[in-house]
């Protein structure tokens, strides 16, 4: 039986739980957070159901046909139009349905279910040589069964065509239940099926005649440019060598019929591929040099403005991969060539900086040839969406307009009258995208909360729909139509052509109840928006600062809802959707159910409800988010304000008090060592795990009684004496109570380079209670700590830490926390001790005597570390060890998470998301490789579920040192 949160919202709910083996969710919460998609747009759905088989969908159809319930199919929700959201029963395909269920090399396709990932399509494909042709940027999170609704194209599509380009045959159910199946008819077959009285060849009779009938009022209407999506697919009918009803299906998002199979065609991956990236000192250049470009037959060309380029040089993620940008251009055009032979794609870079000098725009153009690099400039364009999204304030780039395409050689005196109109609006723009097709991404600069924006939104839309009429292009080349386009169709396409798309519509979904509102009687653009001049907030007083941001809501209001914390194969964010595939345990899913809580779309009170805390309950605070999302979301930042709410309403349960104040717990533990570690075993753990809610199954930390603190106070040969190399190191809780051996080697290896050591006494820095949103003992830590190493710090002296969570801390929450000049100097002064190393090592300065050790070392880099420090010091400095080979395992959350590991309805998630990437990684590597984790609950994680010993980078350090002289 599924899962069924019971709210009286919808008598359909029940009918659907007692039929259905998948999920089904009608609760407020739930409703919210698929309201919204990546667009402007919301509109509570009715529910939201998750089928687990095609069955299940053929039940979901069957049921809401009783009662004509509109039905809207939903992949990634990475919709800028708003095709995603509607008063409807949302299908959501992307949790199971997710299947690659054929490869057949021999004739180059595959069958899916329509909740494939694309990179996850792409990454099975990868050993075979073939891929999947279209790719769009957000492809770590779109599915393949909404870039069929959709019919994406990506920034290929010069080379590759569109979805409708790649589909061979799609299977699903028809608004009336009746099972499809539309592939290729010849003639002879086509006329057969046109004398049959099955529901099927009704509608392909009725949408045959209308084609038929309407033939050239197709020719005259569709616009001759290859990147079309808007209305109906009727001039595809026929143009493939027979008559395929599933290009008409593709491209009509989800408003004739659900789509559950797709066979799609496969294309051979090329073996090499360079970029050329062109710099512009004007926009106007980049426009007129495009359409040259084209002739040298190139994979991609794409488009990024001066704006883009600022937006990624203030992003941490992406300012170290703009190696590619020389100087301080207006416009870049990043030129992509690929092929079999490297020789000839150098001979194309070649002809491609002639073309430019030839233009006379000079030597401007920078060869990226090294994959590792070509991949960091995709990985920059890709972000372009989410990068634009990061704009703090009111005004922000808002997808309407977005997507008009026009034929590549009237680019530049397109884009002319298109600034023009935007001018006369008074508005700013980031222009971006496929410059190669003439498919240009423009974003205006509005705050869609002021009624004067939201006048401009229509008014510049409609100019915008205008102009591209007037240019032979269209108002949609791949973003689709949704709500945010659908009202211009009847003038684009005008009302004969409009009038047969209802046609085709009816012959499919009589009653209309397929994604209602799409392609043909849309309601008005500017209605259902996500803000709106109506919209307004409400939440208490925060116990953090916002100021940056404009205040709490504007923090949160930063999720775009772009979905990159949907992916579920490479990075950290966001570990418990990666292991769950639930849009409620993602980052976009808990930022959704803040900002419905503080303005209106949920009541007030669910702010701090039992609901949102199962919502912001599997944020595990790996900060992943503040780094990987393109807008910098930061939910750790956000849960923390949440649970000290919650817990001022409800009380703070005594777990969370516990694992909270860490720091005693460990310290009265090593007083009793090694009576306290008999709770590991019998009764006394059966009685710990009762009492604090732990995991039977989960081994706990041993206390040590020698703890470092104790070693380092009989060390009677050192002494306090500042010398000019001086440093501070912390004995954070973790390595003084459980792992002392870490800081005494860091002590070796810190003396041997010639620095004089110093420990302040042991305290607790306040993370765990900031864990677990203790929010009065969080502060009184900090300030305890920040007024203990002040002295040091005025003098300038580097603090130093072993444990990444702690020492962060500074640097992350501490500011935030205390808003003290304090407390900022601190997080300025304030390092990891292999950041220390690697830059006292990159400014000359760093004597350290190691011997070579030709071994394989593999590193995890602590969740905290990849998202505030970046694991380069690391590496850098396990690379001081002369033949040291390191590798960095792409592996995600270790899934610990300081306690979060060891709590009861945790530890399978816990360990789920260790052996995602982890755990498997470690098993396979030989046991002579060196396995590197710097965060003790790493360590902790990989013993547990590996039987590996993991050390801190310290420690091979300190292996390595050359004691011998």
């Amino acid at each position: 039986m599924p899962k069924v949160t019971r709210h009286p919202t919808h008598p359909i709910a029940e009918r659907l739980a007692q039929e259905l083996d998948g999920d089904v969710r009608f609760d407020p919460m739930t409703r919210e957070l698929f309201s919204t998609d990546a667009s402007s747009y919301r509109i509570v759905p009715i529910g939201v159901v998750f089928p687990k088989h095609f069955e299940d969908v053929q039940r979901i159809v069957d049921l809401t046909a009783r009662d004509q319930i509109a039905l809207l199919p939903r992949g990634g929700g990475t919709s800028l139009g708003g095709q995603t959201v509607g008063e409807a029963v949302i299908i959501d395909f992307s949790k199971y349905m997710h299947q690659v269920l054929e490869i057949n090399l021999e004739e180059t396709w595959a069958r899916i279910q329509p909740g494939v990932v694309l990179d996850n399509f792409n990454s099975l494909l990868q050993p075979t040589g073939f891929m999947f042709g279209p790719e769009v940027s957000p492809s770590s999170q779109a599915t393949l069964g909404g870039m069929v609704g959709n019919n994406s194209c990506g920034s290929r599509s010069i080379q590759y065509g569109k979805m409708v380009d790649h589909v061979v045959e799609l299977r699903g159910v028809l608004a009336s239940g009746s099972v499809f199946k539309f592939g290729c008819l010849s003639e002879a077959e086509l006329a057969t099926t046109l004398q049959k009285d099955t529901e099927t060849a009704l509608i392909i009779r009725a949408v045959n005649d209308l084609a038929i009938t309407h033939r050239d009022e197709i020719d005259q209407r569709f616009p001759k440019i290859q990147r079309r999506v808007a209305g109906y697919n009727l001039d595809e009918l026929g143009l493939r060598n027979g008559f395929n009803l599933a290009g008409l299906l593709v491209g009509s998002e989800g408003t004739l019929a659900i789509n559950t199979e797709a066979r799609v065609q496969l294309v051979r991956k090329p073996k090499h591929a360079v970029l050329g990236v062109c710099h512009f000192k004007t926009f106007s250049d980049s426009m007129h040099a495009s359409a040259s470009i084209v002739t040298l037959e190139p994979y991609a060309i794409e488009l990024s403005d001066k704006l883009l380029i600022d937006f990624a040089r203030e992003s941490p993620l992406h300012r170290d991969k703009l190696h590619f940008v020389h100087g301080n251009p207006e416009a870049l055009l990043i030129v992509e060539f690929a092929g079999e032979e490297l020789s000839q794609l150098n001979k194309k870079l070649d002809t491609l900086s002639v073309l430019m000098r030839d233009l006379g725009f000079g030597d401007n153009v920078v060869r990226v040839t090294e994959p590792l690099r070509c991949a960091e400039v995709w990985t920059v364009r890709k972000a372009g969406l989410g990068l634009l999204g990061s704009v703090r304030g009111g005004a922000k780039p808002v997808a309407f307009v977005e997507d008009t395409a026009v034929a590549p050689e009237q680019l530049p005196e397109f884009t002319a009258a298109f600034r023009e109109v935007l001018n006369r609006y008074g508005v700013r723009a980031a222009f971006y995208g496929h410059a190669s097709v003439g498919c240009l991404h423009v974003r205006p600069m509005l705050d869609l909360r002021k009624a004067e924006d939201v006048g401009k939104y229509r008014a510049i839309a409609e100019e915008v729909t205008e102009l591209t009429m007037k240019f032979g292009g269209t108002h949609s080349g791949e973003h689709g139509e949704g709500l945010a386009r659908s009202e211009f169709n009847p003038k684009v396409f005008g009302e004969t052509l409009y009038a047969a798309f209802r046609e085709v519509k009816a012959a499919f979904d009589p009653h209309g109840r397929m994604n209602p509102g799409k392609k043909v009687d849309a309601p008005p653009m500017d209605e259902n928006l996500r803000y709106g001049a109506a919209y307004t907030t409400t939440f208490p007083v925060p116990i953090l600062d916002y100021a940056e941001f404009g205040g709490m809501d504007s923090a949160i209001e930063m999720c775009n809802g772009n979905a990159r914390c949907r992916k579920s194969e490479v990075g950290t964010m966001c570990p418990s959707y990666m292991v769950t595939l639930d849009e409620m345990h993602s980052t976009r899913g808990r930022a959704n159910a803040l900002r419905a809580a503080i303005s209106g779309g949920l009541p007030t009170e669910s702010l701090y409800s039992d609901e949102m805390h199962e919502v912001m309950e599997l944020c595990i605070g790996c900060k992943a988010c503040k780094l990987e999302c393109p807008s910098q979301v930061d939910m750790a930042e956000h849960k923390y304000e949440f649970q000290v709410q919650y817990h001022a309403r409800t009380g703070v349960p005594l777990r969370t008090l516990a694992l909270g104040h860490a720091h005693a717990v460990a310290a009265i533990g090593s007083a009793f060592a090694p009576l306290s570690n008999l709770g590991q075993w019998g009764p006394l753990r059966w009685l710990t795990n009762t009492v604090l809610g732990l995991d039977s199954r989960r081994s706990l930390p041993r206390f040590r009684r020698d703890t470092f603190w104790r070693w380092w106070q009989q060390q009677s040969a050192r002494t306090q004496v500042h010398s000019p190399k001086t440093v501070v190191l912390l004995a954070d809780t973790f390595t003084n109570y459980y792992e002392p051996a870490v800081a005494i080697d860091a002590v070796r290896v810190l003396e041997a380079a010639g620095y004089t050591v110093v420990v302040p006494k042991p305290t607790c820095c306040g993370r765990p209670q900031i864990s677990k949103g203790l929010h009065a003992p969080a502060v009184d830590a900090a300030r305890a700590t920040v007024m203990q190493l002040l002295p040091y710090i005025d003098r300038g002296v580097p603090i130093l830490g072993l444990e990444p969570s702690c020492l962060l801390t500074f640097r992350d929450e501490y500011p935030s926390l205390l808003q003290s000049e304090e407390s900022k100097t601190l997080a300025a002064g304030s390092w990891l001790v292999e950041e220390f190393l690697a830059n006292e090592a990159a400014a000359g300065q760093l004597t350290l005597n190691l011997r070579s050790r030709d071994s394989e070392v593999l590193l995890h880099g602590h969740c905290h570390q990849k998202a505030i420090a970046t694991t380069r010091a690391t590496r850098a400095a396990l690379d001081l060890i002369p033949g040291l080979k390191v590798s960095e395992i792409d592996s995600g959350c270790c899934g610990m998470a300081g306690s979060f590991g060891y709590e009861v309805g945790h530890y399978d998630l816990s360990v789920a998301m260790a052996e995602r990437v982890l755990a498997p990684r470690i098993r396979a590597a030989s046991q002579d490789t060196t396995i590197v984790a710097n965060g003790t609950s790493c360590r902790h994680q990989i013993a547990d579920l590996t039987g590996r010993t993991a050390l801190h980078v310290v420690q091979v350090l300190a292996r390595a040192l050359n004691t011998s002289g």
